[in-house]
């Protein structure tokens, strides 16, 4: 399959300030289908903004037919070029990533997913993926009931309630106050829109410790959220970039999580299931 690649710059409101996002577009082509239709999936990417490994990330994906929209995050501070794998502009993005609203990343996967949908070639169903600080945004996006299934790696500030302005790192299994505007006190929201997500983590890695990883995974568990949860024994933050990944990246862990993206997507996003009764039995206690 081949990808035709291009960008849109849209329009998104937070807080009544008005601000213009990049949307990275991977489409998928086969020659002689002009009129071909396939999903969408909403690709956010790591504090650098949509980079070399985002952008061939979002190749793969598109390959296997969807369209990829991968937006740039930081439009509230600075253009949507890919800031540097270096010390300053890790900096940089560290200090955007909490200073930028939960409002404005909402309004962000909001665009996001409306863009998508008025493509005449989308299907109408969408997807979320990301990793790092995407792999939370995909998470947070899928609170949106337009969206049906999620793939995040190894998202940071979950567990902490640390995406956004705030004041110190949360942990508690109790939310701060009842109304909470962090994705870890939204997950309940998840069981009624039915869709499905699937969390990807390197039990090596230092940003989601584990008490941090089992509090995520307790959390969607008591939100009845339709979930599964992946850990790599020696897998480290960030284990899927593949360059300037500071000796961390791992192929062969890279590959089985695509994988687990592919079997999701495939089975949620192109596959007619018709309309969810919910009346699914337990299953039956056989050897």
């Amino acid at each position: 399959m081949l990808i035709q690649e291009s960008h849109a710059d849209v329009q998104t409101v937070a807080n009544g300030k008005e601000s213009t996002m990049r949307i990275y577009l991977f489409h998928p082509a086969i020659p002689g289908y002009p009129k071909a239709k396939f999903p969408g999936v909403c690709l956010f990417s790591e504090i650098y903004q949509v980079t070399g490994p985002i952008a061939r990330f979002a190749r793969q994906i598109a390959g296997h037919g969807y369209i990829v929209a991968a937006p740039s995050s930081y439009h509230d501070f600075t253009g949507p070029e890919p800031l540097k794998y270096d010390v300053a502009d890790t900096d940089r993005g560290n200090k955007y990533k909490v200073e930028k609203i939960l409002e404005s990343y909402d309004a962000d996967s909001h665009a996001t997913v409306d863009y998508l949908l008025s493509l005449p070639t989308c299907t109408g169903l969408i997807g979320s993926t990301g990793m790092c600080l995407g792999g939370h945004l995909a998470l947070r996006a899928t609170l949106d009931s337009r969206i049906s299934a999620c793939v995040s790696y190894f998202a940071t500030d979950v567990h902490s309630r640390t995406l956004g302005p705030h004041s110190s790192p949360n942990t508690s299994a109790d939310a701060p106050a009842p109304d909470s505007n962090h994705t870890l006190d939204l997950l309940s929201r998840l069981s009624s829109s039915g869709a499905e997500v699937a969390m990807i983590f390197g039990i090596k890695d230092t940003h989601v410790p584990d008490a941090g990883r089992d509090l995520i995974r307790a959390k969607l568990r008591a939100a009845g959220a339709t979930f599964s949860f992946h850990e790599f024994a020696h897998a480290q933050h960030a284990f899927i970039r593949d360059e300037l990944s500071k000796g961390r990246y791992d192929p062969a862990v890279t590959k089985v999580c695509f994988e687990v993206l592919l079997e999701l997507f495939s089975r949620a996003l192109k596959t007619d299931l018709g309309p969810r009764d919910g009346a699914v039995g337990e299953p039956e206690h056989v050897c």
